[in-house]
């Protein structure tokens, strides 16, 4: 899905139909391909695979795995 002009969160809240509490602002709009214009956001479970079961554009859910730390410290 293509939107017009520059992407914001915003933005893309209100093309999904995505109210405040299903989003995480704090995660932002972050650029995965910018060739592409793809994007992602970090959404609640239920809000991800209900525009993901609508929109062809979409993909996901996908996990959110906490990062940590690999390996020894030395």
């Amino acid at each position: 899905m293509c939107l017009a002009g520059e992407p914001s969160v915003e933005s893309a809240k209100r093309e999904l139909g995505l109210a405040d509490d299903e989003v995480d602002d704090a995660y932002g709009l972050v650029c995965v391909d910018p060739g592409r214009r793809l994007y992602a956001m970090r959404v609640t479970e239920d809000a991800g695979r209900r525009v993901c079961g609508h929109d062809p554009a979409a993909s996901g859910p996908y996990s959110d795995p906490s990062i940590a730390p690999y390996g020894r410290e030395d």
